[in-house]
């Protein structure tokens, strides 16, 4: 009797356990559960190359100002070819303190930190231009993301997080080439032959130009 009690519990569990809906991460990998993911490489001002699967934030979208319509425009990743950074002005930044706590006055503490604004032009897949400022958080699943097949060993790659946005500052003391910001973006299968080629030629993962 006492078996037939727990194997009821059981079934009764599983039974709930198959009318759940399944959980699905807003940043799993690419190939397995994101539909709007799209084939190509990121490239840095570095000269790192980052290819795979390129996605935004679930139902997110890549925010612009648009200049020549002088208006906040949305664009699905699904719809880009590229995306291009252009550095609209860079300096070093001095860096104040308050003299005292309980006054306003400033003063320089001699040192710096690098600042660098930027503009970026996104080319849609018709050919069509938007420049502006962008912000958007772009994701990049590497080809060796996703889980190997039975038998096969494959060298665990995390996936890659980069910023787009109109101003960044770096640490203080550092200079602006350390400053590293995303160059361009480029989608489409051609785009990710491309970068997996670039990053074959380096012969790793990540690309670093001399």
């Amino acid at each position: 009797m006492q078996y037939h009690v727990v194997f009821l519990s059981l079934l009764f569990a599983e039974m709930l356990v198959a009318d759940e809906p399944p959980v699905i991460n807003p940043f799993g990998a690419a190939s397995a559960q994101r539909e709007d993911a799209r084939p190509g490489y990121v490239e840095l001002s570095d000269g790192k190359i980052c290819a795979g699967q390129v996605y935004l934030t679930r139902d997110a979208r890549l925010k612009i100002s648009d200049e020549r319509r002088e208006r906040q425009r949305e664009v699905p990743l699904t719809a880009v070819k590229q995306i291009e950074c252009k550095v609209k002005k860079e300096w070093m930044e001095k860096e104040w303190k308050f003299k005292e706590l309980t006054k306003d006055e400033k003063m320089y503490t001699g040192r710096t930190y690098p600042s660098r604004e930027y503009m970026h032009t996104i080319t849609l897949s018709d050919d069509r231009t938007i420049t502006g400022e962008l912000s958007a958080i772009v994701y990049v699943d590497p080809p060796f993301h996703a889980s190997p097949k039975p038998g096969e060993i494959r060298p665990q790659v995390p996936t890659e997080k980069f910023l787009l946005h109109k101003r960044d500052k770096g640490e203080i003391g550092k200079d602006l080439k350390s400053l590293v910001y995303v160059k361009s973006i480029k989608l489409g299968k051609e785009a990710f032959e491309e970068g997996m080629k670039k990053i074959n030629e380096s012969g790793t993962i990540s690309k670093k130009k001399n």
